[in-house]
């Protein structure tokens, strides 16, 4: 294979001057998994400034479904580009990109009666899902889940807990129930996988027969896969979810930021489990990385007042163009099989791993979000996390990106378009980086 390719050890000079000037200028409260200095990207290879070229596993931060620089992507942008830029924001103008829009995902949401509200982020994204239920409801608490990431906005984060940094000192503007996650390799309850029916939702359960009225709920959120730590729930899960939120009549608020437009290798990562969510959000995986933010409701959900809440720069044209081309290059280039296929090809070298190396525990996912838990050993489960963070530092020292989330574990999800000979060759980065682990 001719990549990766690294023909300076990065970071080289060029990377390094960089870093130099970002760290006098840059906030703080940025961070980095390695100190890797982008330049231009194709398809699934990623070069730095040094000339270093990379395997891109990490899709950009989970945003190049469809590669970098698709050829029909940049087409419909250079095209929208001729004739604006931008167009005196979202609902203040009118624009055919938006209905062609709304119209080509109400093909791949389920129900097809959806109305959408664009905005710039998954977070701006996330929000309006929580305005829109708020607003149909009339309820002011959210039912979440520990270990969720919605985003880093104040009210996303009220319900966001992965990650203690983004939290800290902050206020929440949500008056928030959490529950367990069904984390079944470290079950919060100590329960046997398969045994003990989703023990996690009897907690959620509680509240609202205790001290959480119904009246008073606004939505039920959940991501489908918590991507911070690729954490797949079982199916018994969502035979439960179903049937709680119909009891119950709770809207149901699905981030899809991270599990939609196919990076499951179903449109949205709940059609795994055929289920159909009241609020469905997706963001910069839609556009290709093009800021975009996208809030779909149903009709009868979606019914608050005109004025009632807006984007300056949501829906930007070039965003909206991109999405378009993005989901037509999906369906021709067959995406979705191919996300099933190279993940379960994928998920399996990375299962033979795990029985070859005492310090490599769960391997999971389901199409290309896969991740693989480092531990200290398989017996304990502890996450070993400085292990997963030179782990990822090692691979990205070979010419592999991808990056530790969770408390420790490595996350693969390259591009819908990877093929399988890039996935051996990521393979036999990440394996030469695991053998060095393995004799230190």
């Amino acid at each position: 294979m001719s990549h990766p390719r690294i023909v300076v050890s990065p970071p080289g000079p060029r990377a390094r001057e960089v870093i130099r000037l970002d760290s006098q200028h840059s906030s703080p409260s940025t961070s980095h998994p390695y100190p890797f200095v982008f330049d231009s990207a194709l398809d699934c290879i990623v070069k730095d400034v040094d000339g270093n070229e990379f395997i891109d596993f990490d899709s950009g931060g989970g945003v190049a479904n469809v590669g970098h620089n698709h050829r029909k992507v940049l087409a419909a942008v250079r095209d929208q580009l001729d004739k604006a830029i931008y167009h005196h924001g979202y609902g203040n103008a009118f624009n055919e990109l938006f209905p062609r829009l709304s119209e080509a995902l109400n093909t791949i949401m389920p129900g097809r009666d959806r109305r959408f509200f664009y905005s710039s982020s998954e977070s701006e994204a996330f929000e309006a899902g929580m305005k829109a239920a708020a607003w149909h409801t009339r309820g002011h608490t959210f039912l979440g889940f520990l270990g969720s990431n919605h985003g880093t906005t104040l009210g996303a984060l009220s319900l966001s807990g992965q990650i203690p940094e983004q939290r800290r000192h902050f206020p929440s503007l949500a008056r928030v129930v959490s529950s367990p996650y069904p984390y079944c390799y470290r079950c919060a309850h100590r329960e046997e996988p398969g045994d003990c029916n989703c023990f996690c939702l009897d907690v959620l359960e509680s509240h609202l027969a205790r001290d959480t009225p119904r009246e008073e709920v606004a939505a039920l959120t959940l991501e489908p896969i918590q991507a911070n730590g690729c954490i797949v729930p079982p199916d018994s899960f969502y035979t439960r979810l179903r049937r709680l939120t119909k009891e119950h009549e709770l809207l149901l608020l699905a981030d899809e930021a991270f599990t939609g437009v196919g990076r499951t290798g179903r449109w949205l990562g709940l059609d795994n489990w055929e289920i159909s969510p009241d609020i469905i959000c997706v963001s910069g995986s839609l556009s290709s990385g093009i800021p975009l933010g996208v809030t779909g409701a149903r009709s009868q959900v979606m019914d608050w007042d005109p004025g009632s809440h807006a984007s300056t720069l949501g829906g930007n044209p070039l965003a909206c163009a991109a999405a378009l081309a993005g989901l037509d290059v999906i369906r021709e280039e067959h995406l979705l099989e191919n996300a099933v296929k190279q993940g379960r090809y994928m998920l399996r070298r990375l299962q033979e791993l795990t029985d070859k190396y005492q310090f490599l525990g769960d391997a999971r996912g389901k199409g290309l979000l896969i991740g693989l838990e480092v531990v200290k050993s398989q017996e304990t489960r502890e996450p070993d996390v400085e292990a997963a963070r030179e782990m990822a530092l090692k691979c990205w020292k070979r010419g592999l990106l991808l990056r530790r989330v969770g408390a420790s574990t490595i996350r693969f999800c390259p591009p819908l378009t990877i093929s399988q000979d890039l996935v051996d060759a990521g393979m036999e980065v990440l394996e030469a980086a695991i053998h060095e682990a393995a004799d230190t």
